[in-house]
């Protein structure tokens, strides 16, 4: 002990070389502007960095919580199919990846169906986590789609599914592949029980979910900045022999382009929802959102 740690207090000594431990998830940097978000003020502006506005991907759970009055909504099973009809094998076994993906996300699959109450209207909402190996669309997606559709149109409510998916799920073949007409039979039987189907497309939607249930809807909303496309850039170009301007693949574009209806942030979305339900309903429950929110 030298004559400087003689002289200080015990008690100052040890609160002085305590090592503190600090979480490592208190900061997150924007992937746009690069700036630094602490996460309590990140969560208020729901996943929206408050530096340059970018829309950072949000979790299924918040974004729910942020959609129905009062956050509270009645969370539904999902299908039960075969788990790996093709026995599939990569690197890794795709039962393995599985596993890890509902280890990491605490999901059961890709996609959440829930139902209650936006703003006072009866709403059925089927919503895609990218996390669970990238929002892919796998056999238990296409029935937890058609399994939503019926519900909607159980509850008579309108149906708005959340794509954010690098499409079709490889580890599947042609079976996930198959998921993209049946998808397309479900959004059918809620238009012909006429009843409203709106897709919020988040970033990203990509591959077969955009070749399929998320391009038919009523009504499009776009989170700015998302990407939406098919095919990535790279294969565009060199199938069409042309450059293609920098942006062609985000909402803004889409929407000067008559592919996307409306881009709306994302603090805006739920009343946006509303009125455009109350409307295709004729029932009036756009006055009463921000009550119930």
């Amino acid at each position: 002990m030298n004559w400087i740690s003689s002289l200080i207090p015990p008690r100052i000594r040890s609160f002085v070389s305590e090592q503190k431990e600090v979480p490592d998830n208190l900061w997150q940097k924007c992937t746009s502007c690069e700036g630094m978000l602490f996460h309590r003020d990140l969560a208020i502006k729901h996943n929206v960095c408050y530096h340059c506005g970018h829309h950072l991907r949000l979790s299924v759970a918040d974004r729910l919580a942020m959609m129905f009055d009062g956050g509270e909504y009645e969370k539904h099973d999902l299908p039960k199919v075969a788990l790996d009809p093709l026995k599939f094998k990569d690197s890794k076994k795709y039962v393995d990846r599985i596993k890890d993906a509902q280890s990491k996300t605490g999901l059961e699959e890709a996609i959440t169906i829930a139902s209650g109450k936006m703003g006072g209207l009866d709403v059925v909402v089927a919503a895609f986590n990218f996390r669970y190996m990238g929002g892919s669309m796998s056999m238990v997606v296409g029935e937890a789609i058609v399994k939503a559709a019926e519900l909607a149109v159980e509850k008579n409510a309108a149906f708005i599914t959340v794509p954010a998916s690098g499409g079709a799920r490889m580890q599947e073949g042609m079976l996930s592949l198959m998921q993209m007409p049946r998808s397309i039979i479900a959004v059918e039987m809620v238009k012909n029980a006429k009843l409203p189907y709106i897709v919020i497309l988040t970033d990203p939607t990509t591959g077969g979910v955009s070749a399929s249930f998320a391009m038919v809807g009523d009504v499009h909303i776009a989170e700015p900045g998302s990407m939406i496309c098919f095919a990535g850039r790279r294969v565009i170009e060199e199938t069409v022999r042309e450059t293609l301007p920098d942006n062609f693949q985000t909402a803004e574009f889409l929407l000067d382009h008559g592919m996307v209806d409306m881009v709306v942030k994302r603090e805006d979305i739920k009343n946006t929802l509303v009125n455009i339900i109350g409307i295709l309903m004729q029932k009036d429950g756009a006055d009463d959102v921000k009550e119930a929110a």
